[in-house]
């Protein structure tokens, strides 16, 4: 008995059978005995006939042996699957669709082909293990494969014959496929001596038929059709009984708790990007973009108080959106777009939030939006845990200025009503950089767009806080903290964190 394990690194085999059109999407599974001992064939003429260790005898002599026994196989879960691809042709801008169909199995779960009939001598089992460590794709190039051979083969569940149906119970054991498998030597022999006793054939048909089951086996399958052969002289169609829905798609069920969504990030993308002394008009930009999301999705009364920062219940302790506009990448324009909610999101309100792809200004212009992430963090820089935390933009203090009780104060009563720790240090800052520049507070944006508002502080101040324990972001403080104004981002090594990823 001999048997072969075969695995599938990139956990899939793509092989299109006999007789069909690449486009039908149809997979060959199991692996045809032919395209098994052609893989063979080709990995002696690329990597193992240049050492000069095994004779091309042995080879002859040991695919004669595989040829003589149909295998059996052990089937691993498997589902059908494709790609598409458009490619390209002659003319330009002119592309083709292809369908590139296979089968998807787990990377370590084995394919076992056994042949029960086969027992090898020592020379043909040496050149065999070497073929197969060497061995490195199973039909087309992208089936990447591990083969070896293997001494305790489970038990086959596909076999070759035509008894799908159990007569003991009237059960169905499994479904007909056929595959293509080479001939045994002496019916190739036969077959080769009948045809080529027409001389007039002989002439014509003698290059497809070479003596020699091994060097039938190496005819080009371009050459066969262009002769007008069906299918390659030295093979034969077998028919095999594979288990029911061998390569039906399975629908996968995982049980688990959804998380909350507390934070959802954005790429915004457009011409010039918003300068980040702009920020506190896009935030206002961003919660609007939302507003309106809201209205048209759940109707002018049904706009979440999480999100509209209205109607919130008593004690709340900025729980509802902040809508912050940052730089990913230190140039000085805003790229990014994030939306913290603390309280978290249900499903509903996710999705109209991750439907937002536009933001206008209120010039007609506009900048497109992106889904990057959601989560609990959404990869946000802004989210990190940090000890020290420096401005990125102005802190407005909320509350007028009055002895014993300044900006400092303020912060801190913000941070005690929050339930943050108080900064143990405070260092004020004339002037931050924002990309290559230097600026002051009243170079920025600070006054809030919507009429009526009570603003204590109009000229606005950069800080860099300490902490005694980490806290985790966002931190925003102060008036307008919800629309881009107070924010503050992690500082580490005497540097602002500014991580690209999102």
């Amino acid at each position: 008995m001999l048997s072969l394990a075969f695995t599938f690194p990139a956990g899939r085999y793509h092989a299109t059978p006999w007789d069909r059109h690449v486009n039908e999407g149809a997979v060959a599974w199991p692996p045809e005995p032919w395209r098994i001992l052609r893989a063979l064939i080709a990995t002696w003429h690329h990597k193992v006939s240049q050492s000069g260790q095994h004779a091309e005898a042995t080879l002859s002599a040991l695919i004669e042996s595989l040829s003589e026994d149909l295998p059996e196989y052990r089937l691993p879960a498997a589902t059908h699957s494709h790609t598409r691809h458009y490619m390209p042709q002659a003319k330009a801008d002119d592309t083709s669709l292809v369908f590139d169909a296979f089968a998807a199995v787990g990377r370590d779960d084995p394919l076992t082909v056994t042949w029960s009939a086969v027992d090898l001598p020592d020379d043909q089992a040496a050149l065999l293990s070497e073929l197969l460590a060497a061995m490195g794709y199973l039909g087309r190039a992208e089936s990447w494969v591990d083969a070896r051979r293997i001494d305790d083969p489970p038990v086959s569940n596909c076999w070759a014959g035509e008894d799908v149906l159990d007569v003991e119970t009237g059960e169905i054991r499994g479904e007909l496929v056929t595959l293509v498998a080479p001939l045994p030597k002496a019916q190739y022999e036969a077959l080769r001596m009948q045809f080529l006793a027409d001389k007039k054939a002989a002439k014509r048909l003698a290059p497809t038929l070479p003596d020699g089951l091994l060097a039938a086996m190496c005819i080009d399958t371009a050459d066969l059709r262009k002769l007008g052969w069906n299918r390659p002289p030295a093979a034969r169609h077998v028919s095999y009984v594979r288990p029911l829905h061998a390569l039906r798609p399975v629908r996968s069920i995982r049980k688990s708790q959804a998380m909350p969504v507390s934070t959802v990030q954005f790429i915004l993308a457009g011409k010039p990007l918003p300068r980040v002394e702009d920020s506190l008009r896009i935030g206002e930009l961003f919660r609007a973009a939302i507003m309106g999301r809201a209205k048209k999705l759940l109707g002018e009364e049904r706009i979440p108080s999480v999100l509209s920062g209205h109607d919130l219940p008593d004690g709340n302790r900025h729980g509802h959106a902040f809508y912050l506009p940052w730089d990913s990448d230190g140039d000085g324009r805003i790229d990014r777009l994030t939306l913290h909610v603390p309280v978290g999101m249900d499903a509903r309100q996710r999705g109209m939030v991750e439907s937002l792809d536009r933001l206008w200004s209120r010039g007609g212009g506009q900048w497109r939006v992106a889904l990057e992430s959601a989560g609990r963090g959404g990869g946000s820089p802004l989210l990190a845990a940090a000890l020290r935390w420096q401005s990125l933009t102005p802190y407005m203090h909320p509350w007028h200025c009055k002895k014993g009780f300044g900006i400092e104060d303020q912060i801190r009563r913000e941070c005690r009503e929050r339930g943050l720790p108080e900064p143990i240090a405070f260092e004020q800052l004339p002037e931050i950089g924002v990309g290559s520049l230097r600026r002051r507070t009243i170079q920025f944006e600070r006054v809030r767009q919507r009429h009526g508002l009570r603003q204590p502080d109009r000229i606005g101040s950069f800080w860099r806080l300490t902490f005694a324990e980490p806290i985790t972001g966002p931190l925003a403080l102060g008036f307008g903290c919800h629309y881009g104004l107070g924010m503050y981002a992690p500082v580490s090594s005497g540097a602002v964190l500014r991580p690209v990823q999102g």
